[in-house]
């Protein structure tokens, strides 16, 4: 039977390996802290050339696998299941965003989302529903490990253009992964329920793609240069949502699509 677990049967390795490869990662990141001079012009991106050939399999993969099952997604299932299977997603994001919270010591953003979470798993039915914003409550923070680097010190390092996930740098790539091991949901759901959280998220993007598809589409396909284009309201949106002082640090007219072009391909 399928449901919650508490076992303690998972090898003590399994956590201790995990904080051995995050702090080696985060000195990596930190290492990777870019001369000012080289940015006083424009994005830190040592790696143009390869990025750049991410980029052109990443629009592939768009133009010929997400593009047209986002475009689908949306025209197949009536707009009321497509917002719940949106919060169902975030809802299992939520712990998530608890554990980076008090990472970053920002114990008044865990608590409300902790209530948020507690709320909407329960009168709304897993997050299905939204209870929780009609009764007045708090917006999720929708904290991330890239966050939390960013408050603990470290440097943000080379832009990088990560294969599916789309547009990130060294600090937010490493967050990536974090995230992906960390969330509570995937440790107290037996197999394989502990799939659901990426499984509701990917669905959720989807409906995002379709949703936004000719703001997308004309990032992507109907810009001069859709690599500079994307990284571009990639550095906006995220430093934007890091709330950094920098002159970079701006609302873009796309900041309504999402947190980046390649929303719908990943999480930034």
């Amino acid at each position: 039977m399928y449901g919650i677990s508490l076992s303690y049967s998972q090898p003590l390795l399994r956590p201790l390996k995990l904080i051995a490869g995050v702090l080696c990662l985060s000195v990596l990141v930190a290492c990777a802290r870019p001369d000012p001079a080289l940015t006083m012009s424009g994005p830190y991106d040592p790696n143009e050339a390869t990025n750049r050939k991410f980029h052109r399999f990443n629009k592939a993969l768009d133009r010929n696998l997400v593009r047209p099952a986002g475009k689908g997604y949306v025209d197949i299932l009536p707009d009321d299941i497509e917002t719940a299977v949106g919060r169902f997603a975030f809802n299992l994001s939520i712990p998530s965003a608890v554990v980076n919270n008090i990472l970053q010591g920002n114990m008044k953003g865990a608590i409300q989302d902790t209530s948020r979470f507690v709320v909407n798993s329960t009168i709304g039915l897993g997050g299905l529903f939204d209870p929780a914003t009609e009764l007045n409550m708090p917006a999720g923070t929708d904290a991330d490990f890239g966050q939390t680097l960013y408050v603990w010190g470290v440097p943000e390092g080379p832009y990088i253009e990560l294969p599916i996930l789309g547009p990130a740098t060294h600090r937010r790539a490493v967050g990536k992964v974090v995230d992906i091991f960390t969330n509570p949901i995937t440790y107290v759901l037996e197999k394989p329920l502990n799939y659901i959280s990426t499984a509701t998220a990917l669905a959720a993007r989807l409906g995002e793609r379709g949703r936004y598809s000719n703001t997308v589409d004309q990032i992507l396909y109907e810009s001069a240069d859709g690599y500079a284009q994307a990284q571009s309201l990639y550095y906006q949106n995220r430093r934007f949502k890091l709330g950094s002082k920098s002159n970079d640090a701006y609302i873009d007219p796309y900041d309504d699509l999402a947190s980046d072009p390649y929303e719908a391909l990943n999480d930034e």
